[in-house]
Order: structure tokens, then sequence, then C-alpha cells
């Protein structure tokens, strides 16, 4: 009965959000790089930070208790770039608040004191590397809510299947902000796009889990939860300083990029191919008794071999 009530409350929410923004103008015009054609309402994530206020309300004894500081950062991180979706900031301020956000996301975590210190820049570089993987990929209809959506599932199912490291409701919020969002998300003529409040959002709460599943067990395998995000985005950057490009402006070079504008694949397939790409690279992942670099291998020859030999014929194909 609570998720049925979360979901209604999240539904009210996010419709009170599109008139709000409608009213103010909030919007996402297309220009020369986008992948769509229409002006769509922005900042649909919003329903992430939200979903958490709901888990609040439900759950406020466990939330005190355990996250009280990732509540923090998550409401920070979302506030911050939910007005720079709004109107443009300077780096130095996003960067700042997103370092106090995995400061607090950290803290929560316990990785202060599991880790060593000289660990903590690492740790801060991949965290911010992969908040911003996330806000890279949020190009196309469907994209952030189904993978993860895919990612989340595959938490939730080891968290109940192979070891319990946190509460299920701090999992199960985050899917239901997904399946509300990608109802109006999920489809030709999306209703709205996530906006940055919605990808660092629900990375911030993906990564979260993830940072909580490795202090738990030690297993840095789990990492590789996000390995397509984290292959598509490092190529593409690798790819880009060959070029001598500016790797902080915006681009068309990512893979799903080029399939959806250049060989005008449908926005919905793409994202569901590489959500199933993920959900494949997960089954192994929980199941795989080997070495983490031999994990690492099964999993990025194939992939990073197909993935470049994709981009190759497409951009041969466009003369790209």
């Amino acid at each position: 009965m609570e998720y049925i009530i979360a979901t209604i409350i999240l539904f009210i929410s996010i419709i009170i959000y599109f008139k709000i923004a409608d009213k103010y103008n909030i919007i996402d015009k297309p220009n020369h790089r986008s992948a769509h054609t229409q002006i769509t309402l922005r900042g649909g994530g919003v329903i992430f930070p939200i979903a958490f206020i709901v888990f609040c309300l439900f759950n406020f004894n466990e939330v005190i208790e355990n996250y009280w500081s990732f509540g923090l950062g998550l409401l920070a991180i979302c506030t911050i770039s939910f007005i720079d979706d709004v109107k443009t900031l300077s780096n130095r301020i996003r960067l700042s608040i997103h370092l106090i956000s995995v400061v607090l996301l950290l803290y929560s975590t316990g990785a202060f004191v599991l880790m060593p210190f000289w660990a903590w820049p690492v740790l801060f570089i991949l965290i911010i590397g992969t908040l911003n993987a996330y806000n890279f990929m949020d190009g196309i209809n469907g994209m952030t809510g189904v993978y993860s959506l895919i990612t989340l599932g595959s938490i939730l199912y080891i968290n109940k299947n192979i070891i319990p490291f946190t509460d299920e409701n701090f999992i199960m919020y985050p899917i239901l902000g997904c399946i509300v969002f990608l109802f109006f998300n999920f489809r030709k003529k999306a209703k709205c796009f996530a906006g940055d409040v919605g990808s660092m959002g629900i990375g911030f709460w993906v990564i979260g889990l993830i940072t909580l599943l490795i202090m738990r067990t030690g297993e840095y395998k789990f990492i590789l939860l996000l390995s397509i995000y984290g292959m598509e985005v490092v190529l593409t950057i690798i790819e880009r300083i060959l070029l001598k490009e500016n790797i902080f402006e915006a681009h068309r070079r990512h893979l799903y990029q080029l399939f959806v504008n250049e060989k005008k694949v449908s926005h919905l397939v793409i994202s569901s191919v590489y959500a199933i790409f993920q959900l494949i690279v997960n089954i192994f992942l929980v199941n795989s008794q080997l070495p983490i670099w031999a994990v690492i291998l099964i999993i990025f020859i194939p992939i990073g071999g197909l993935y470049l030999g994709l981009k190759w014929s497409l951009k041969k194909q466009f003369n790209l």
C-alpha cells in the first residue's frame, strides 16, 4: 500500500510541476546538436528529489538514522542542477556543490572510515566523473529512465537475494521515480526531459547505492553495474581528445547520437538496447565468481569491440 500511495503522490507532483514549467517557460529548445526536434518541458527529473522527500515521509526514523547525509547531498545537487536548467551557472559554483554533495554521499556510505586516506581523491574523481557520464548520456527519450531502472532492478535483486546491504525502500523509491518519469518520457514525443536535475539526481542515487554496496561487500566489481555508460563516455572522450576537440563542449559523437541523428533509429529502440546490454552484463556480473580482472576483460573486450566497430561503420557510412 505504501508504494501505491507514494506512486500516486509522485504522479500528482510531476503533473503540478508540468503546470509550473509551462507557466514559467521552463523548456528545452532543440538546436543543431540536439537529438530532438520539438520544444519540450525540461526538468521532469525533479521527480527524483521528490521521490526522496516522499521516502522520508514514510521512513522518517530510518532516514534520520542512516540516510540524512545522503539526502542532504541529493537535495543539494538537485537544487543546483535545477537552477542550472533554468539559468546557466558558472562551473565553479556547480563544481563546489558537487564536491559538497559527494562528501555527504561518501560520509553516508562509511567510505571515509572504510577507505584509506589516499583513496579519497580517487573516489571523488570516480563519482564526479560518473555523475557527468550520467549527464552526457541523457540525450534521447527513455535513455536515463530505462537504463537507471535496469541498474536499480539489479541492485534490488542483489539486496534481496545475494547480500542485504541497505533498506529495501531506499532502492524502491528511485525505482518508483523512474517508472513515473518514464510514463511521460518513454514516448516518441516525450512530455518532458529529465534535465540536469534528473540526470544528476538519479545518477547520484544510483551511485550512492553502488558505493554503499561496494563498502558493505568489498567487491569492487559492482562498479560495472554502470559499465555500458562508462565505456561509452570514456571511449568518446578519447576519440574527441584524438580529434583535438574541447571535451567540455556539447557534441554529437556518442554512438547513440549517431544512430538517432544519422541513422534515424527510434530513440526508444536505442534506449532499450543500451538497457538490455547492461542487463546482460549485470546478470553475468552477479553470477560470476571470476576475479575482477577477468570479469573486466570478458565484459569490455567484446562490447568494446562491438562499439568501436559500429561507430567506425556509421562514421564511414555518413562521412563523419
